[in-house]
């Protein structure tokens, strides 16, 4: 399977197919913090985005669990999720990937989607062995405007 996908068609043969996306990063509230600086956050953005075009977007932050972030509740790690996910879609630095790549696998994800800036040949190594699909260093909400939309956003994530 080629791992790196580049090519428009297949991004838009995995777009169309998923419903649920596991967005593993999403951030959250923490005390004494500025709820208007949470809003421009770029996973939450991420996340609005996404829900506005119809997918299920599940957060997983373990400091946030049980509470509502965008109107869904956060679980702690990928394994709690009770529904089938085809995307995990990942914010958080390439050296946690890896395992994160482990777990998406455990749940049965068909794809694990790295945002801008990260990447790990480990995580790719696993996803491959595992027949899951591979994207990195790539926002999902700017792949989706430039398929979908016909757009390209200067700044994908403030759109």
């Amino acid at each position: 399977m080629d791992s790196l996908f580049t090519n428009n068609k297949l991004m838009k043969e995995i777009l169309i197919s998923s419903k649920n996306i596991a967005m593993v990063g999403v951030s959250s509230v923490k005390e004494k913090e500025n709820v208007i600086s949470i809003k421009r956050r770029p996973s939450i953005i991420v996340m609005k985005y996404l829900q506005e075009f119809g997918y299920k977007i599940i957060p997983v932050n373990p400091i946030s669990v049980g509470k509502e972030i965008c109107g869904e509740v956060a679980v702690s790690k990928l394994e709690d999720i009770t529904i089938p996910i085809d995307i995990v879609n990942v914010f958080r630095p390439s050296q946690e990937t890896p395992l994160i790549a482990k777990q998406a696998a455990k749940i049965g994800a068909k794809t694990l989607w790295l945002q801008y800036g990260i990447h790990n040949l480990e995580a790719q190594k696993i996803a491959d062995s595992e027949n899951i699909n591979y994207v990195a260093n790539k926002c999902i909400k700017q792949e989706y405007q430039k398929i979908f939309l016909k757009m390209s956003p200067v700044f994908p994530v403030l759109q």
